[in-house]
């Protein structure tokens, strides 16, 4: 990214108030949910979890700026403790409906199966080498195309850095 595109994505992040909708921070649309941060990152961590492509080409190759998978679930779960209880108490804030809310909490239950297995500190290779590791992917992929889509975005693109991500999400 530019340093342009981060001061331009600095810019939008300081001028939104949160629960106000603008047509656009930096490339992703504010989102009009009042707990838009947490979504943020539930979001970042599911398209991370849900694209074997980037889990070959970034996680597996050791790229920096990404972190890895024990940082994805803990950006899914840290805020939400969807590790404790279910989405549909988030209905209304991080989520937009019940069917968005199960694919989370299905997606959850995977992968925090899979890393209770492995161990936390685990190597990247042994989740994407696990058994149920697909499956893993496949959930969380349905939940990241559901949230994508319901924000207006291509479930698509490239997962953003971490950086890009802070920037986003930085309070005003």
């Amino acid at each position: 990214m530019t340093v342009q595109g981060v001061q331009g994505l600095q810019g939008s992040a300081n001028s939104s108030r949160r629960g106000h909708r603008s047509s656009t921070m930096g490339a992703m649309p504010l989102n009009d949910m009042p707990w838009w941060r947490w979504r943020s990152n539930v979001r970042s961590a599911l398209h991370m979890l849900s694209d074997p492509v980037f889990q070959r080409d970034v996680w597996l190759a050791g790229v920096e700026g990404y972190g890895d998978v024990t940082d994805a679930v803990y950006r899914l779960v840290e805020d939400t403790w969807l590790d404790h209880w279910s989405a549909e108490k988030y209905v209304g804030t991080i989520f937009r409906d019940s069917q968005e809310a199960a694919l989370v909490d299905t997606a959850v239950l995977r992968v925090l199966r899979i890393m209770h297995q492995v161990g936390p500190d685990a190597p990247v290779s042994s989740y994407v080498e696990h058994p149920a590791w697909p499956e893993a992917v496949r959930a969380a992929r349905d939940a990241h195309v559901r949230m994508a889509t319901s924000d207006g975005e291509d479930p698509d693109v490239a997962p953003r850095t971490l950086e890009v991500l802070r920037i986003l999400t930085r309070s005003a």
